[in-house]
Order: structure tokens, then sequence, then C-alpha cells
């Protein structure tokens, strides 16, 4: 079910948002850029209102909720609107309360073993994370060999620069980046550079 995540997007935009006020703004600039999926993460007061505001007014666009780490807020997303969750580690709490919530979700996994155990699961598309701290490129070709039937989005500290390198791997479906929503770009409403950024982004290839 959560398959078709990747397969959405060449980068899924993560953005942190203090302003819920900057969220329709930003998802806008993301379609005119060519990007049609979001992950807003839950680590501001200000995120469960900007998720309520992209779902309402910006349809067009995927939204999601990540960094998902309590149950709580696996429940709490799904009721404000988001169309898919992302969690940076998995527990089984919280994965019962994504898997309860019926919307698709990437679990995140940074080790065979916890690979090895949402595959046991069932859950085959997941995200790697910290994908450059815990390895980067040559650690998900090296679970490619054992594990080929899960993929992954890779993310944290990816750059424009080093997407191509993880898209070119048979396991990767796409990369998550937080380079297209600077803080400073956000903070100044600086749509047009984001909707740039954005540009460049759908355009990447392994």
């Amino acid at each position: 079910m959560s398959a078709h995540l990747l397969e959405l997007s060449p980068v899924i935009p993560v953005v942190v948002v203090d302003d819920a006020a900057h969220a329709v703004p930003l998802a806008q600039a993301l379609l005119r850029g060519g990007i049609g999926v979001i992950e807003l993460t839950l680590r501001t007061p200000a995120a469960l209102e900007a998720i309520e505001r992209v779902a309402a007014e910006v349809p067009d666009i995927v939204i999601g909720a990540g960094t998902v780490t309590a149950p709580e807020h696996a429940e709490q997303a799904a009721k404000a609107g988001a169309k898919f969750l992302v969690t940076p580690g998995t527990t089984d709490r919280v994965l019962d309360a994504a898997e309860a919530t019926g919307l698709p979700f990437l679990p995140g996994a940074a080790t065979v073993s916890e690979v090895m155990r949402l595959a046991e699961r069932g859950l085959t598309a997941l995200k790697f994370f910290p994908a450059e701290a815990a390895g980067g490129v040559d650690y998900l070709k090296s679970i490619g060999g054992p594990i080929p039937h899960v993929r992954f989005c890779p993310t944290g500290g990816i750059t424009p620069e080093t997407a191509p390198n993880y898209l070119k791997l048979p396991n990767v479906g796409c990369v998550g980046g937080s380079w297209l929503a600077p803080k400073d770009a956000l903070a100044a409403g600086d749509w047009a550079r984001i909707e740039t950024l954005a540009k460049a982004a759908a355009s990447l290839v392994g």
C-alpha cells in the first residue's frame, strides 16, 4: 500500500514549518515547480495546523506528516488531513498506531535488523534515516544484496549534488530533501526561490 509513495517524485520535500501561514504558499510553489508531494514534520506547534491548511486549500498536492514518533501523532496527523505518515524510526506502538489510521506510511530504519523486522510485517517501502550518517549510498548498496525486495526513501544529509547517487540504486525510489524549503526562504516568503528549487529537484534522475 505504501510503495506508491516512492514513485510520487524523485524528491520528497521534508519541511519544518514554524508559521502555519507559510504552508499554503509553500505547497503552491512546490506544485508550480513540478513537485506534487510534501512531508511536513511534526517538529513545531504549527505543524498540525499547517497540514490542515494544505489539505483543505491545496488538494492537488499529496500532504504527509513526518517525524511521527509517538502513537498519538499518527491519529492527530490523520485527523488533520495527512495522506501519508513518515517515522524516523520504529517501535511497535508507533507501527500499530500508523497501521490503525489506514494511511500509507514509510517507517524509518537504519540497520539491517530493523529492515528485516519491518519486512517481516509486510512493510517493504521504508525510510532510511539518517541516510548520510548511517552509511549513505554504500550502505544501501550492501543492503540491496541480501534484501533486494525492500525499497527506500533515504533522508538526512542528502543534497542536490548527492541525490542522484542515491537515485541510481535499484532499491531507492526517491530521496527526502530539506533543501527545497530553506528556513530563510520560508521566513522571507521567497516562493519564487522555492519554485526554482522544486523545478531542479523534479528533474533529478539517477
